[in-house]
């Protein structure tokens, strides 16, 4: 079993400002993780977060040694969240299994060793987003459903963006190193997320869109509030933003996202908010 991984290096404001959109793309923008089959890695510099996809159609999938950690074992040092965006499936580590609904997480520990991965149907297999930062403590492993996620309600109707956060790693549902990961769902009729845009320096994040038409588009848009720019994503692409850029978008239809953020703290609220009147 071949596990891809592509590197992505840190991209910075000024960079950005310059890019074109195949640029933009290059570097903020994570295309194709989920492939039948397939283990597919993105390893990103910005606060050594690692983003993937794995899709198990016939044998078990699996993620031990991953050469470009450094490790003998890709949890030896890291901790990781896996949720599932398909069918149902098993994901096994420690000698435990957790069977994942739709929707459904798994949070795990540091130095659990290899993580695996299974379809209850090959013919509709599961779809296992894989999130992992480096830790410095072990915490204990922990299966998340919708109905233990913290929720937070957000928006109004009248400013398009009436939403519900499910925060499923977060210091009130579970520990965690440094991980904090959620799912965000929208009213019928909101498509604004995260606006008012605020950025946080401490921190940096990385939303997956998914639960999309084929035909669906979202708008992200990204890069310091004076200066923004923005990308055109499908179902189940994924977009990167460093602690210097905002993180908003709006869909032409149905969407949810989820949301992973790494850095100095955990703190959901640490945000520098940024004014209407400062975007450009």
């Amino acid at each position: 079993m071949t596990i891809s991984v592509s590197v992505r290096q840190v991209v910075g404001p000024q960079d950005a400002a310059r890019r074109n959109t195949q640029g933009l793309r290059d570097g903020f923008v994570i295309e194709a993780m989920f492939q039948p089959g397939q283990v597919n890695l993105t390893y990103s510099h910005l606060d050594r977060m690692i983003v993937g996809g794995v899709v198990p159609t016939g044998e078990k999938l699996e993620i031990g040694h991953v050469a470009e950690t450094g490790t003998g074992q890709f949890l030896e040092r890291r901790e990781a969240a896996i949720v599932n965006i398909g069918g149902a499936g098993t994901v096994s580590v420690g000698g435990r299994n957790y069977p994942l609904g739709f929707q459904e997480a798994v949070y795990v520990g540091m130095g659990e060793g290899t993580l695996g991965f299974a379809s209850d149907d090959p013919a509709e297999p599961a779809l296992f987003y894989v999130l992992s930062a480096p830790a410095h403590r072990t915490c204990p492993t922990v299966h998340i459903t919708r109905d233990m996620a913290k929720k937070v309600h957000l928006g109004s109707a009248e400013e398009c963006n009436a939403r519900t956060i499910n925060q499923y790693v977060h210091p009130d549902v579970c520990e965690s190193c440094q991980l904090l990961v959620g799912l965000t769902m929208f009213e019928p009729g909101s498509v604004w997320n995260t606006m008012p845009a605020h950025v946080h320096d401490r921190r940096m994040e990385v939303y997956l869109y998914f639960d999309m038409q084929e035909a669906t588009r979202i708008f992200h848009f990204l890069g310091e509030p004076g200066e923004t720019r923005h990308v055109v994503l499908k179902n189940r692409e994924a977009v990167l933003s460093p602690g210097w850029s905002i993180h908003s978008g709006a869909g032409t239809g149905r969407y949810a996202f989820i949301w992973a953020m790494a850095g100095d703290n955990m703190s959901f609220t640490d945000m520098d908010k940024v004014p209407m009147e400062s975007l450009r």
